[in-house]
């Protein structure tokens, strides 16, 4: 066949897979562990490949990647709309919210996704990888691993404003604050304390710490060591962007060592803080989660099972993005 026919043959094609690649939401969420048995039966693991790689090579993308899960479910739902980039007149992109210009991770989805379109094209949505990642993030680093609920779609759109100004949890906020904003997702106090449970790994800048360390952050002190605050202000001392682990002892294994350390007075943020230690119903389960490491690792699975069916917006244009960072055309 030559060049010229084989050439009017793929255009078609090729936008043909992209109206199949793409629907609209209907309200219609509904979620299946064997979601692609038939239709990509090699994609969990491809996902796990790629993270055994990555974490392998940098631990820290390990958290990265935990983190982009969460911050994309708490905004528009699991739609993967954080990971667009400036696409359309339309929309911003999240990325370029505050809350956002620290996250990393971008590649290994991106390198995800190229396997997955080789492999089976226009098929598993951007949304599934993340939520497959994170779960793959946390067994990496000896955590609980769980059976991941699939059949998500990406939004053709992103929020900058609700990741901005308003979806996100703060991590200056307190605990009637915090509760409320996870009761908004359907998320109740105890998956707010299991999934907090995520900053057992990783670490965060001074600018989100610093008022806590130093005493502003309404408590004037009274909810921290002395020892730890001094060894924070030290770690500030380098500047806002200067981090430190959200768990001093075993940063980059997944336990239940977060908790001992809000036990301690020793919690990072305020938000973490915010558990424990103010006289709160939560407290005995912080004190419970410390002591035994098994009973965190389940509540977190379950917790994560249930943030990630949180949907997109109603009437929210979705598809299968052919690429993660755009949408298609």
């Amino acid at each position: 066949m030559s060049p010229s026919r084989i050439a009017s043959w793929l255009v078609p094609l090729m936008i043909l897979c992209v109206i199949l690649a793409s629907t609209a939401a209907k309200g219609d969420h509904r979620l299946s562990v064997s979601y692609y048995d038939k239709t990509c039966p090699s994609a969990q693991s491809i996902v796990q490949s790629v993270m055994a790689s990555r974490v392998a090579a940098d631990q820290t993308m390990a958290p990265a990647v935990l983190r982009l899960f969460f911050h994309d479910c708490f905004v528009n739902g699991c739609d993967a709309s954080v990971l667009l980039d400036d696409a359309t007149p339309f929309f911003k992109s999240e990325k370029d919210a505050e809350p956002n210009d620290s996250l990393r991770g971008f590649d290994v989805i991106d390198e995800i996704k190229s396997h997955l379109e080789h492999s089976c094209p226009a098929t598993v949505s951007c949304a599934d990888i993340l939520a497959l990642a994170s779960r793959d993030a946390v067994a990496l680093l000896g955590g609980p691993t769980w059976n991941v609920q699939l059949g998500r779609k990406d939004s053709r759109g992103a929020n900058k404003y609700a990741a901005e100004e308003k979806d996100l949890p703060s991590p200056t906020a307190n605990l009637t604050e915090l509760i409320a904003k996870f009761a908004e997702f359907g998320l109740d106090a105890t998956d707010l304390v299991a999934l907090s449970g995520a900053h057992t790994i990783g670490s965060a800048r001074c600018h989100h710490y610093k008022e806590r360390v130093y005493g502003y952050d309404g408590q004037g002190g009274a909810n921290i060591d002395p020892s730890f605050a001094e060894l924070r202000r030290q770690t500030c001392q380098a500047g806002d962007d200067a981090r430190a682990p959200f768990d001093e002892q075993t940063p980059m294994r997944f336990d239940n060592a977060y908790y001992r350390d809000l036990v301690a007075r020793r919690g990072l943020l305020t938000s973490d803080q915010e558990l424990y230690g103010c006289g709160s119903p939560l407290d005995h389960l912080v004190e419970r989660y410390s002591e035994d490491g098994e009973v965190f690792a389940r509540d977190f699975a379950k917790a994560m099972v249930k943030m990630g069916k949180i949907p997109p917006p109603p009437g929210m244009p979705v598809e299968v993005r052919l690429t993660c960072r755009k949408v298609n055309y």
